[in-house]
């Protein structure tokens, strides 16, 4: 993990520059006001990783400047990590130096936590794992009141769970998810709740159908489906899928069916190019889409997938890439008019800022 500075006192003065810049980059597509939403400027990040640093016996935890990866920063805390996550962080290593089965060979520590107080705890080595250390896990899973998963090359050794269960509170209920080791989940709990909040509001009004890509663990497919008809979510990642299943099962929506497919394979289904047997169960010409919703990874959309949203009537866009987004405005832009547009601050002291879009068919 790369060091960046962290000044609380500054955060505001930051955010407000990073506003500032965004309206100058889309100021092209005539955008109403941008909604802004802010983070925590402390203990904000429910994921970490970090090396371990071992010298004359001990193990450290340690952070790198980009590029000077041979020169480590030795750290204790850590100021943007979750609460959870500096309670740990101590009593862990302290653990690990104790035992010369936990420490040897150990490279890297990565933390998983949740705004409910769920961790796990994954410890990463150069070395294969035996019962010996999975005999050492279990007294430090009991000693920490945690999970813990070890990893090395081709192994994987989860003590017990390989996942935590967060729960969110959006909008007066509360949601229920199953979060997997190593598997995509939002970094920034607080935020990733207001994001929820923004896209269930300005859903409200919209009737029909819901054409869903890249739902990864229905983050957002949970909430949404109680605005529409039916909704058909898309993901490609099997790990992700699984969980998407497991977390519409105990926040009981019914109303969703799940695909397998990328987005690339969605418009060759939709424009009946090419059959899947992933589609089997599934009659997509029965949907009467009128929204389609994406979030895609930082390369955004392709060309083809690009033309396929816009003959949507309504496009809900959440975008981790402000240059991939604006690129990605310009064709969507002729067709479609920009009607809500926020900022979601999930990664403070750092030029990153999540966006959140509703555009409609222009009349």
């Amino acid at each position: 993990m790369a060091i960046h500075s962290v000044y609380p006192e500054h955060y505001q003065q930051q955010l407000t520059n990073k506003i500032d810049k965004l309206q100058q980059e889309f100021a092209q597509f005539s955008t109403p006001d941008i909604e802004v939403f802010a983070s925590s400027p402390q203990h904000y990040r429910m994921r970490a990783e970090f090396k371990i640093w071992q010298e004359q016996g001990r193990a450290h935890y340690a952070m790198y400047k980009p590029g000077e990866y041979k020169k480590p920063f030795i750290i204790d805390e850590f100021a943007i990590g979750s609460t959870r996550i500096n309670q740990l962080m101590t009593p862990l290593l302290d653990a690990i130096n104790r035992s010369e089965t936990l420490r040897q060979r150990l490279f890297q520590v990565e933390f998983l936590t949740t705004l409910s107080g769920d961790a796990l705890i994954t410890l990463i080595y150069h070395k294969p794992l035996d019962d010996a250390w999975l005999a050492c896990a279990r007294e430090l899973k009991v000693q920490l009141e945690v999970d813990l998963i070890g990893r090395s090359r081709k192994q994987k050794m989860p003590v017990d769970r390989d996942y935590v269960i967060e729960k969110l509170q959006v909008a007066g209920k509360t949601y229920t998810y199953q979060q997997v080791e190593s598997s995509f989940t939002q970094p920034n709990g607080r935020v990733c709740e207001k994001m929820l909040a923004w896209a269930l509001d300005v859903t409200q009004p919209l009737t029909g159908d819901l054409l869903e890509l890249y739902c990864g663990n229905g983050n957002f497919t949970i909430p949404l489906a109680g605005h529409f008809t039916r909704v058909l979510a898309t993901e490609v990642a099997k790990t992700s899928v699984k969980s998407a299943l497991y977390n519409l099962q105990i926040n009981n929506v019914n109303n969703v069916a799940i695909a397998r497919l990328a987005s690339e394979e969605l418009c060759q289904a939709l424009d009946k190019t090419r059959n899947f047997r992933r589609l089997r169960d599934i009659n997509i010409d029965s949907y009467n889409f009128t929204t389609v919703f994406v979030d895609p990874p930082r390369a955004g959309l392709d060309c083809h997938t690009i033309e396929m949203v816009t003959k949507f009537d309504n496009i809900l866009y959440i975008s981790c890439n402000q240059e991939t987004l604006k690129s990605n405005f310009e064709p969507i832009s002729k067709t479609h008019k920009i009607q809500r547009f926020a900022a979601f601050d999930q990664f403070p002291y750092t030029p990153h800022l999540e966006c959140g879009v509703l555009l409609q068919r222009k009349s």
